[in-house]
């Protein structure tokens, strides 16, 4: 696997608030319970559902079923290779708007 460096791509779909967290939340794991997203955002099961579709219309995140302990079917969150690649485009974006607004080096 080739190492690649994020290229600024601001991306509108990301950018949304509640996308933009969810983006982050599910960046450093492989996935997360639908539940744990929900609760971390503070949103209802029907704001994290239709935001969350959103990114996986535009194939940045997938969703999965699996069975818990008790059980319980319960609904896993993630972020595609492509959906991982947006983020992290879309955060060099950010720092380089932070940079330019600072007047710091680097932000052309």
């Amino acid at each position: 696997m080739r190492d690649r460096r994020p290229t600024p791509r601001f991306d509108e779909t990301i950018h949304a608030p509640h996308r933009l967290r969810i983006c982050a939340l599910l960046a450093p794991v492989e996935s997360m319970e639908f539940g744990t997203v929900r609760d971390e955002l503070g949103v209802a099961d029907s704001v994290l559902s239709k935001q969350f579709k959103a990114l996986t219309d535009a194939g940045f995140a997938t969703t999965s079923k699996a069975r818990g302990d008790t059980g319980r079917q319960r609904t896993w969150l993630s972020l595609t290779r492509d959906g991982r690649r947006a983020f992290a485009d879309h955060l060099e974006a950010l720092r380089e708007l932070a940079a330019a607004a600072e007047g710091m080096p680097g932000g052309e």
